[in-house]
């Protein structure tokens, strides 16, 4: 794990800059002042000795850039302080440079900030899977495959292992390039499934499937003993919601086979998640929650190509923080790794628009998704494949032609 993890801040009007600035501490005088200037790169550190801020903020202005600390930093009056460099990308990799021969463990902050500097500017071209290598230079729609009873939008729909394979077919038909096969739901409040239970749904038809499809396949479980079984029978990708948080033998798991993996942030389990959606910095802990699992992911064996993110919309998270997560989910891009988004009919749209049926926000749906592809996300996770592979493949062509 990073000792600072300075991560990327995406602040896109005055008033988010301001609310940032207020949220650590800095005075007014300094906020109307700084404000203006955070339209280059904003980087974030949290919990920074007041002598270590000082010297940023020193370096920062003699770069012709700044850093914003709490009042009381410069008098050493308070016991830490997160901070927010704000300069161009050249400053901030003069910065880098210049730690290098300062005290207080600030060279290691230079070579942490370096790399995230790097990963901003380096877009993942690939994602590694047991069986493939896929191509990130267009989106990836992944398909889900609901093999439950009591889903939040389509629970039931394929409880027939005919209906689930024919639904499978029609969606790779449709664009998919990734089915993604689930035996137990997740929604808000979902009790879980012994895992025998849930491989006696999923594992036929994934067997059956794994003879047609030409595209990946992907399980959705956070269970060792399911995503066992479902890799022999051709899965190629193992999609946690816990981020390997909870089942240990996930992440060797994940080694052991080469499967692509996808790790998502959540707080709680699916039961009662919703209870957790008071957050003091949401990105922030999305961040750190992202890069635990991504630590966990690598301490086993897993190599970052064959690791996905997720930040988990729904997930742990109210209305207004699906939303603000959609709106920065920028900042992710520092991780250098490929970003998933599963926004597709989720209850946040719902409350938006004022759609109570799940099947009447496809064009919420859409928005999520075209902002996520406009924001740097290369995997959408979809349940209306059609529609969402010309919006996501849309989006895409608007942002690189």
């Amino acid at each position: 794990m990073a000792r600072f993890a300075p991560r990327l801040l995406v602040l896109s009007t005055p008033e988010h800059a301001a609310c940032e600035l207020q949220r650590i501490g800095v005075d007014g005088y300094g906020i109307s002042e700084m404000v203006p200037k955070m339209r280059t790169l904003c980087i974030g550190l949290s919990g920074l000795k007041c002598r270590q801020a000082n010297v940023l903020k020193q370096e920062m202005l003699s770069l012709g850039g700044d850093a914003a600390v709490a009042r009381g930093t410069v008098a050493c009056s308070i016991d830490s302080t997160d901070c927010v460099l704000i300069g161009t990308a050249k400053q901030l990799g003069r910065l880098c440079r210049k730690l290098t021969a300062q005290p207080f463990a600030l060279p290691e902050l230079g070579m942490e900030l370096d790399s995230l500097l790097a990963g901003i500017d380096t877009v993942p071209a690939a994602w590694k899977t047991s069986r493939r290598t896929l191509s990130l230079r267009r989106p990836l729609i992944m398909g889900i495959l609901n093999l439950t009873p009591d889903s939040f939008s389509d629970g039931g729909c394929c409880l027939d292992a005919d209906r689930a394979f024919e639904k499978a077919l029609r969606m790779e038909a449709e664009g998919a390039d990734i089915i993604d096969v689930g035996g137990e739901s997740t929604r808000p409040g979902a009790a879980p499934v012994p895992a025998d239970e849930e491989s006696a749904r999923i594992i036929p038809v994934i067997e059956r499937l794994a003879g047609r499809l030409q595209c990946a396949i992907s399980v959705d479980t956070w269970k060792s003993a399911v995503a066992g079984r479902a890799l022999s029978a051709g899965v190629e990708i193992i999609n946690d919601i816990s981020g390997f948080n909870f089942d240990p033998q996930m992440a060797g798991l994940a080694a052991a086979s080469g499967a692509g993996v996808v790790l998502m942030h959540t707080r709680g389990t699916p039961e009662n998640m919703q209870h957790y959606t008071d957050y003091d910095d949401l990105m922030a802990e999305i961040t750190a929650g992202l890069q635990a699992c991504i630590g966990r992911a690598q301490g086993a064996g897993v190599s970052d190509d064959r690791i996905a993110v997720d930040p988990g919309i729904g997930f742990g998270k109210g209305a207004a923080g699906n939303l603000e997560l959609l709106r920065r989910l920028a900042e992710l891009s520092g991780l250098g790794l490929p970003i998933l988004t599963g926004p597709s009919r989720k209850s946040f749209i719902g409350t938006v628009l004022g759609r109570e049926q799940t099947d009447d926000r496809l064009f919420g749906t859409a928005a999520a998704v075209a902002l996520s592809v406009s924001h740097g996300a290369s995997i959408l996770r979809v349940h209306d494949v059609r529609a969402m592979r010309d919006v996501a493949d849309m989006a895409h062509a608007v942002m690189h032609s």
